[in-house]
């Protein structure tokens, strides 16, 4: 019977150690990219992208669970050929921190969010959202209205669904137990098993060849992000059926890409319902497309962005020549 202790003992340093390794040679080979911008609870990492005086108001890019803002970078860096792009590692996520593992909600991370594009001198946004963080673009606009000029929801999470996040964010969200597979079994684990994961996420379309190296993906068996995602996907369910009955309230307009055999988010429970309340919705489902809308039809996604963005461009023109109309008058 010692024997055994001292064995699994000994294995769980063992791996806790291997852990520690692996996350020093994950960090250095996914060093932040950006800048750091410190907000109430958290410091964001953000990266910026073209030109600062294009017309119209900045787009910022919020990626989903298990994703940094890597995963958003090819879809940003069309995006900045002509326009001023934001993209953020939601707090937790990538090399963003936050003081309390408990700050998982959309309404936190929103106020985090909003406190960051303050302090970069931008005072309305297009936000572009994949996943869960559909959710979080969502209670955004609830909540600072004036601060959200359009969004483009990707996939987005956005009602109650059936079930849970999954037996094993249940565990790692735990006190004590979750930790402790975090620090030992997680990153050998998840190192094994990242790339089929992905894979499973992008189907039925083929995930491209370097995406887990490109969006380093790696980053996220790092205990402290990978605790602080599972609390995120646990907590979620509760803070959408909090949130969706406001939906009728959103003033703002709101394009919604998603695919119609999308089986990590439901098109039928979050974004059809979603286009049904939303008065300024659009929806367009794709056929044979899953998850990652951004990579199944990048062109398409890229136009509508830039749809709302004219349209808005657009309308603060209109709007100023009337005003120049007035003062003649």
């Amino acid at each position: 019977m010692l024997t055994a202790i001292i064995a699994l003992a000994a294995a769980g340093l063992a791996l806790a150690l291997a852990t520690q390794i692996g996350v020093i040679l994950i960090q250095r080979t996914f060093p932040p990219r950006g800048r750091m911008v410190d907000v109430a609870g958290a410091r964001l990492h953000v990266v910026e992208l073209g030109p600062r005086d294009a017309a119209g108001p900045p787009i910022v890019m919020l990626h989903g669970a298990s994703s940094n803002l890597r995963a958003m970078r090819p879809l940003g860096d069309r995006i900045a050929k002509t326009r001023r792009v934001i993209l953020i590692d939601r707090p937790g996520h990538g090399w963003s921190t936050r003081a309390r593992v408990a700050d998982s909600t959309p309404a936190i991370q929103g106020r985090m969010i909003v406190e960051a594009l303050t302090r970069l001198g931008i005072d309305r946004a297009i936000v572009v959202a994949h996943s869960w963080a559909g959710a979080l673009a969502l209670r955004i606009v609830l909540d600072h209205p004036d601060r959200v000029a359009g969004l483009v929801l990707l996939a987005p999470v956005a009602y109650p669904w059936r079930g849970g996040a999954g037996r094993y964010n249940d565990v790692i969200s735990t006190p004590l137990i979750g930790p402790l597979l975090a620090h030992t079994i997680t990153l050998p684990l998840g190192y094994l098993v990242t790339t089929s994961g992905v894979r499973g996420v992008f189907a039925p379309q083929p995930m491209p060849d370097d995406f887990v190296r490109d969006s380093a993906t790696l980053l996220l068996l790092r205990p402290h992000e990978f605790i602080a995602n599972a609390r995120d996907l646990v907590t979620l369910k509760a803070a959408v059926v909090e949130q969706a009955p406001r939906y009728a309230e959103i003033k703002a307009s709101v394009t919604i890409i998603a695919g119609d055999v999308d089986k990590t988010v439901s098109t039928g429970i979050h974004s059809r319902p979603l286009a049904a309340t939303a008065p300024n919705a659009k929806l367009i489902v794709l056929p044979g497309v899953g998850h990652m809308v951004q990579y199944a039809a990048p062109d398409l996604v890229v136009s509508e962005i830039e749809a709302t963005a004219d349209r808005l461009v657009q309308s603060a023109a209109t709007a100023d020549n009337c005003a120049r109309e007035s003062v003649i008058r």
